[in-house]
């Protein structure tokens, strides 16, 4: 038997970049529908490579196999608000990460969604690590705060992301739930919304434990 762990956040009328409104209702038009307004980066998303001008890749153009295979779980709990994350901190999984692997970073912060500290203090990748994964030929890189990198700080948030983007990381961002993850490896699932010409997208992500 498999366990099936949600790693999405909800999409939250009112929360950033989200705006959930009804559009038919089942009383006075025969069924509900409700239409949707949603930031590209809102919520657990994807980014393109055009997100930050490295080439033309949208995300409609990104190969469907890329969004899916083994990845590593690495816990840096505790982790200060604004802290950088350096390759020191994944410990063995350093040493036991195999190219074409994907990298999730659990530090929690997914509890602070809805909260001020969430954008304002969030921990973020190092330029370092970031080099290392492109190194190490990361296929996904999942973090649980909005970015990758200092949402304040332009410098650093377009140095990260056109790090891993120029060496092929694909970047996730907004994860949930990371802190229910009871294995080290698991298969990593993560989806965007097919969005032509689109610099990112929503995306329904799930991790899969083998229990045998």
């Amino acid at each position: 038997m498999s366990r099936v762990v949600d790693l999405t956040l909800p999409l939250v009328s009112g929360e950033k970049g989200i705006c959930i409104e009804p559009a038919q209702r089942l009383e006075t038009d025969g069924w509900n529908a409700t239409t949707l307004s949603l930031y590209s980066h809102c919520g657990t998303h994807i980014d393109a490579p055009v997100h930050f001008g490295v080439g033309s890749e949208t995300i409609d153009r990104i190969a469907i196999e890329n969004f899916t295979g083994l990845a590593w779980i690495a816990d840096v709990r505790p982790i200060e608000p604004r802290a950088l994350i350096e390759p020191h901190h994944l410990g063995t999984i350093a040493n036991q990460f195999k190219s074409g692997e994907s990298l999730l970073i659990c530090t929690g912060w997914s509890v602070f969604y809805g909260q001020d500290q969430y954008r304002e203090e969030l921990p973020r990748i190092s330029a370092k690590l970031a080099r290392w994964c492109v190194e190490k030929k990361v296929r996904m890189l999942g973090v649980e705060p909005p970015s990758v990198a200092d949402v304040n700080n332009i410098e650093e948030l377009t140095t990260i992301h056109q790090i891993l983007f120029k060496g092929g990381v694909i970047v996730v961002e907004g994860l949930a739930n990371l802190t229910s993850l009871s294995k080290p490896q698991v298969t990593f699932i993560a989806l965007p919304l097919k969005i032509a010409n689109g610099d990112g997208a929503p995306a329904r992500a799930i991790a899969i434990e083998d229990n045998v």
